[in-house]
């Protein structure tokens, strides 16, 4: 079993393609990208028209919540696998999906608005997310004073940071942290079981030259989303939530 899939209820990865122009929407284009996603991978029976948010090819959710899917929107291609025993179990569909784009969707290296490597973490809790996140990951002094207010309680606290990782500010980490409370549910102090989820998303930016390959571009996400992952999140956020939550 793989670490990721012991620090959270549930895990993702994602891969997104965004891109400049209007993809195709034809019938016979769509159907045939899908059919041709399908025959490497012919668990992925279930096709949906969702309307504006496009069509999407996904398995059906396991016992275990495994299950891959890919989707097809107006501008976005994504690709992405539900708690897969090991990240590199999504290496094969993500390349699939990125050679397929260039002949069977007219997508070119010039035409890439970004690409998104996402890492995605769940964890269930019933109770307020954003006073367990703001208590968990704390504040600056000054935040810290307000969350001492008497008779106040937390409802927004969704922490999000994004970094360059370069000079040229094209390839950026972003750490979110989404939360799912209301303040309906804080009035009446009444908690679903719902996810907090921890989104780490590795982007590069804009056009790529005729010469790069959109795979290569996503190895080199996946690689530093790995070592930035290993050294400066699971202990620093992951960790921390995992173990509040088993407390409360």
């Amino acid at each position: 079993m793989h670490p990721y899939s012991m620090l959270s209820d549930d895990y993702f990865i994602n891969l997104n393609l965004c891109t400049e122009m209007t993809l195709p929407s034809a019938r016979d284009t769509v159907l045939n990208f899908f059919e041709r996603v399908q025959k490497s991978f012919p668990s992925m029976r279930n096709f949906y028209n969702r309307g504006e948010s496009g069509f999407i090819l996904e398995e059906d959710k396991e016992e275990v919540g495994q299950q891959r899917w890919m989707s097809l929107e107006t501008q976005r291609i994504c690709s992405g696998y539900l708690n897969p025993k090991d990240p590199e179990d999504c290496l094969e569909q993500n390349r699939l999906m990125l050679e397929l784009v260039p002949y069977m969707l007219s997508v070119s290296p010039l035409d890439c608005e970004a690409l998104d490597y996402i890492v995605g973490f769940d964890f269930s809790y019933r109770g307020n997310h954003d006073a367990l996140v703001a208590e968990v990951l704390g504040a600056n002094h000054a935040v810290d004073s307000l969350l001492q207010i008497p008779g106040s309680q937390t409802l927004n606290y969704e922490p999000s940071i994004t970094l360059s990782l370069d000079d040229s500010c094209r390839c950026q980490a972003r750490l979110l942290i989404e939360t799912r409370t209301n303040a309906y549910q804080v009035k009446r102090d009444e908690y679903p079981d719902e996810q907090i989820t921890v989104f780490f998303t590795l982007r590069q930016y804009g056009s790529q030259s005729a010469e790069t390959r959109l795979e290569d571009t996503m190895l080199d996400l996946k690689a530093k989303s790995d070592r930035l992952l290993n050294e400066y999140v699971i202990d620093q956020v992951l960790r921390p939530l995992a173990q509040a939550i088993s407390t409360k």
